[in-house]
């Protein structure tokens, strides 16, 4: 037992003594400085690797070769993984669905984190809104428009502003969303999800307009053209994609700029009060912008006499999409077995986590506008529908 223990240390500090002497052979090597060369990409510059390191990091500098990967799938596993759909359409499902029937799943599956007609949702990016209209070079205005002053409007990167391709909205709606249970909605009801958002966008189809009968399908969506179409360099689509990426990198001095990194003590030409400074501190958060961040999460207003309380609409609004199922770690309401574990913690212990939020939770469930009276109604709300 002895000898064991005494192996088992001397292992370990032989470990300890090479990691210590990688570090400093490392350090010894590498100053703060790193000049770029022909090599392997590095953000859009490149880098020499020497004795094993590449600029501050070690790699692996043994031999791959007789690395077994795995077998060869089989056609009809590729078949189950190659689901996705490229830029012209290939890849996209039978189905259909209309701009109306979009509307009501988009309201009871998307509006909670994107808003009201897909006016964003805080912390949730904005996806409809933007003007179009192009400059005298083919560039949408409204991604133009820089927060210079207080009150300046900002860039509109929305789906029909900014997006390049519809089909994409097809495919990450159908494999990422909801959030709480992607993979969840049928291919008719991605398609009508997706002419919503279109819709939303003021988006035409072969110069027709999308109105709430309008029903969408692989072959109609594969017509959309969106205004920010052309905006992304390099082109990375169809079979000159590659080409194309490689010739953009190769001119780096062009493209992208290739020079010195600093990593270390680094200082802006500016600081010395006789250049230009290439970077500049921002001064004051900007949050008078206008028109003013779409925050708001709020469904429409209940008609009058309603038999939804207060605390269940604020359920819905801000809770409901993690506490509605069981697939986000979080206690589903309705489920007496789980509340019932939650509970014994005590009605004061849960409010506190509720409030300041436990685990993968946030503070508020993330929606810090709620007041600690209210966190305290829904808490109540949702114990008392699990029982």
């Amino acid at each position: 037992m002895f000898k064991l223990d005494r192996k088992l240390i001397i292992i370990g500090m032989t470990l300890a003594l090479s990691s210590t002497l990688a570090v400093a052979a490392a350090a010894e090597c590498i100053p703060g400085v790193y000049k770029s060369k022909p090599g392997a990409i590095d953000g859009g510059v490149i880098y020499p690797r020497k004795d094993g390191v590449y600029t501050a990091y070690r790699y692996n500098t043994q031999s791959t070769k007789g690395v077994w990967f795995g077998r060869t799938p089989t056609a009809n596993e590729i078949k189950a993984w190659d689901t996705d759909v490229l830029p012209d359409g290939t890849g996209l499902p039978e189905g259909e669905g209309s701009v109306e029937e979009g509307d009501e799943l988009y309201e009871a599956q998307c509006a909670v984190c994107h808003g009201e007609f897909g006016g964003g949702g805080k912390g949730y990016p904005q996806l409809a809104g933007g003007n179009q209209d192009k400059d005298e070079n083919g560039i949408v205005k409204t991604l133009k428009n820089q927060r210079l002053e207080p009150g300046m409007d900002a860039p509109k990167r929305t789906i029909g502003t900014y997006w390049p391709k519809a089909t994409t909205l097809f495919s990450y709606i159908r494999d990422a969303m909801p959030y709480a249970h992607p993979k969840s909605l049928t291919n008719d009801q991605v398609y009508a999800i997706t002419a919503y958002l279109l819709a939303q966008n003021d988006v035409e189809i072969d110069g027709q307009e999308m109105d709430d009968d309008f029903v969408l399908n692989k072959d109609k969506l594969v017509k959309v053209v969106l205004a920010n179409a052309n905006g992304f360099y390099p082109d990375i689509d169809g079979p000159k994609g590659p080409d194309n990426v490689k010739a953009f990198f190769a001119d780096r001095a062009k493209n992208i700029g290739a020079g010195i990194r600093c990593m270390k003590d680094c200082k802006d030409p500016g600081m010395d009060g006789k250049t230009e400074a290439k970077v500049m501190k921002i001064k004051y958060e900007m949050k008078d912008v206008v028109p003013p961040y779409a925050y708001a999460k709020d469904l429409p207003p209940e008609t009058e006499g309603g038999s939804v309380s207060k605390a269940e609409k604020q359920y819905d609004t801000s809770c409901k999409l993690c506490h509605g199922t069981d697939t986000m770690g979080a206690p589903k309401v309705g489920d007496a077995t789980a509340w019932a574990a939650v509970m014994k913690k005590g009605m004061d212990k849960v409010l506190v986590n509720a409030i300041k939020g436990i685990g993968g939770m946030p503070p508020k469930g993330g929606n810090t506008d709620l007041s600690d009276a209210d966190i305290k109604s829904i808490v109540e709300f949702m114990v008392g529908a699990s029982k």
